[in-house]
């Protein structure tokens, strides 16, 4: 995911939803901007070093100025991105969900999604891919595709939910490519 450019404008007031999940949680989401490098960095920070793994397919400490810069200022054009906090005072996000599409390839998009380790097995990984998949395909996106590390069961599990084909990868067989095709929506 290499697409970059300006931020929102900061008075730019972004749509939020709010989601109930099982055990009376509640969670919001809404776009990701620049002004959340801090709750990003502690987001990543809470990650299991195995959830670290399964996101970046390296185990990453923390995330670097630069990859903290990558995730959080994006455009909200060709880089979607959210973040989902939960409703709870004093818990930082809980997940993180984004797609990006290159300009020159507008109708496919890749795609990522991290969610907390505690927050994990509540369905916020399927709620978000459902988001996703619905945002993406409303703005053009006939494609998206996610490349998974081979052992990351549940990722693979989801992705065969939601439909989507599995590929040997061209990187090899450590990585799985997973192709989710969209119908397009008005």
């Amino acid at each position: 995911m290499n697409a970059i450019a300006a931020p929102l404008p900061a008075r730019v007031a972004p749509a939020q939803e709010t989601w109930l999940l099982p055990g009376g949680r509640a969670v919001r989401l809404h776009p990701l901007a620049a002004v959340d490098a801090d709750a990003e960095q502690a987001f990543f920070r809470g990650l299991s070093l195995d959830s670290r793994q399964k996101r970046f397919h390296i185990g990453l400490r923390e995330l670097s100025p630069a990859l903290l810069r990558l995730l959080t200022d994006v455009d909200q054009q060709l880089h979607r991105a959210w973040a989902v906090e939960a409703l709870q005072p004093g818990l930082p996000f809980v997940a993180d969900a984004r797609y990006v599409r290159e300009a020159e390839r507008p109708d496919e998009a890749e795609f990522a999604l991290a969610v907390a380790d505690d927050w994990q097995g509540l369905g916020l990984g399927r709620r978000l891919l459902a988001h996703l998949a619905s945002h993406a395909a409303r703005h053009g996106v006939r494609r998206l595709f996610g490349d998974v590390l081979a052992d990351n069961r549940r990722m693979l599990a989801l992705m065969r939910e939601a439909g989507a084909r599995l590929q040997a990868h061209p990187d090899g067989p450590q990585l799985v490519r997973t192709v989710l095709e969209l119908t397009p929506t008005a």
